[in-house]
Formats: C-alpha cells, sequence, structure tokens
C-alpha cells in the first residue's frame, strides 16, 4: 500500500508528450491543444487510472469516456456541460466530478493548465 502526494504547481515540463486533444478523442475548435500526462495509478486503458494531465492553451470539445473527479494543480479554464449551458471557472485548487457520457466544452484561459484526475470506467 503506498500514499501518493499530490503535487501543487505541476508545470507541462514536468509530464510526458501524449500528442494533442485531438489525438485522445477529442475536437480541437482553437489552438494545437498539445496534451501532456503522468500516470500516478494504472494505466490510461485499466478500468481505474489517475493521472496528472495537461494541455496548453485553446479550445476543444470531448465527450467523457469515464467518470471522472479532477483538481487543478496549475493555470485556469472553464468547462461548460454541453447538456445543461453551464460554464465553470477553475484554477489552481478547483475541483470537479463529471459522469461519463457528458459532453463538455474546455476553454484554457492562461498558457496552459495542469490537473490531476482519477478515473473509473
Amino acid at each position: 500500500m503506498t500514499i501518493t502526494t499530490l503535487q501543487k504547481g505541476v508545470e507541462l515540463s514536468e509530464l510526458d508528450a501524449w500528442g494533442t486533444v485531438a489525438d485522445l478523442g477529442s475536437t480541437i475548435l482553437e489552438g494545437e491543444v498539445k496534451a501532456f500526462g503522468k500516470m500516478t495509478f494504472g494505466a490510461p486503458t485499466d478500468p481505474v487510472s489517475a493521472a496528472y494531465f495537461g494541455t496548453t492553451q485553446g479550445k476543444f470539445r470531448m465527450t467523457y469516456p469515464f467518470n471522472e473527479h479532477a483538481t487543478v494543480v496549475t493555470g485556469e479554464l472553464i468547462l461548460t456541460d454541453e447538456s445543461t449551458g453551464k460554464s465553470s471557472v477553475y484554477k489552481a485548487g478547483d475541483s470537479w466530478f463529471v459522469t461519463k457520457g457528458t459532453p463538455v466544452l474546455w476553454e484554457i484561459v492562461s498558457e496552459s493548465f495542469v490537473k490531476h484526475y482519477f478515473a473509473v470506467v
């Protein structure tokens, strides 16, 4: 059994390059939106996983492929639940929970952002 301490202020330079968010199944609307990550538990294809995930500035749309609890550790973004039209601003320390199948519009306001997430398929 282990305890993993989640770090504040994690930057994209500390993560591995994962291509773009389009490579991960999203539709890019503005910018290139490069994706970065580092697993802290499991693997991306496991039914339960956790990781740092971040992107460069831009706007993209995705339908969530899993249930997720996430906390922003660096940067600022706006998430819009496209099923309800409700938008929320998230900054370092803010968290959300989203259910599988929710269509979400992402707008990365800062030059980049990083979150830590816990996902269950």
